[in-house]
């Protein structure tokens, strides 16, 4: 992701790169970032250091670590820059101090960046309303073998828009995996289910099973440039707006 957002900056007429972080100790610390991206000189060094940065920046755009976010958040509060997280995984904890944070600057934190994923969420939404308690829901996420979080940030975005459609508990209605004799579905399971394997960019599918018929409606990202474009669009919306938590949602005018 740190590669593709360095070269479709380097290609923007309406952003300039003003700099690259990389976790400490990594081989490519010291390097050009656009020759380790793989488009061509920039002038920019990549360090380790993004208090360095900051000074020199407006926005931070940040696909990391729950831990390496939460510390540049807090480093951006500092000096009063926007940041703009597609990192997944954050637990209640962490959200809380995201939220504590964001009272000081703007923060759109996403688990996904990409324009069709985000119109997905409200389409979902209503698709579940309309449907109503006859339609069994299950939440299928697939990613390539090296993500470390499961289920994905956006599969489980996706299955909370469902279960507020629903006036259901996620906490309760949802089922993470089914192995043995697990007996008939329960009424108002969401099922949320995990495939890794080679190096898929990302699909999600939620499927709406009714008797005799099932709507299936699926989002593939062929390109991890979805994402880096989506994250730049809400990085030059972001440093427009006051201090606050916000979504993608908010960056397309969804809600």
């Amino acid at each position: 992701m740190g590669a593709r957002l360095v070269a479709l900056t380097k290609e923007s007429a309406a952003l300039t790169l003003a700099g690259a972080v990389e976790r400490k100790g990594h081989g490519s610390i010291g390097d050009d970032a656009g020759e380790a991206a793989g488009c061509g000189y920039t002038g920019i060094r990549i360090t380790e250091d993004l208090s360095s940065l900051l000074p020199h920046a407006e926005v931070v755009v940040d696909f990391s670590t729950p831990e390496a976010s939460l510390e540049h958040m807090r480093l951006a509060a500092q000096h009063r820059r926007a940041v703009v997280l597609g990192t997944t995984g954050f637990t209640a904890e962490d959200i809380s101090e995201l939220r504590a944070l964001a009272r000081h600057i703007p923060c759109v934190v996403s688990p996904n960046m990409s324009v069709g994923v985000n119109l997905l969420f409200t389409v979902v939404a209503e698709i579940a309303k309309t449907l109503g308690e006859d339609y069994d829901i299950e939440v299928i996420e697939a990613h390539h073998r090296l993500k470390k979080d499961a289920p994905s940030g956006t599969a489980l975005k996706l299955a909370e828009v469902l279960a507020k459609a629903m006036n259901r508990n996620l906490d309760q209605a949802g089922v993470y995996a089914r192995k043995g004799l697990i007996g008939e579905r329960k009424p108002g399971e969401i099922g949320i289910q995990t495939i890794r394997a080679g190096d898929i960019v990302g699909d999600h599918t939620v499927i709406f099973g009714g008797m005799g018929e099932r709507i299936e409606i699926t989002h593939r990202a062929q390109s991890r440039d979805t994402f880096a474009r989506g994250a730049l669009r809400a990085a030059r919306w972001a440093v427009k707006q006051p201090p606050g938590l916000y979504e993608m949602l908010d960056v397309l005018g969804l809600r």
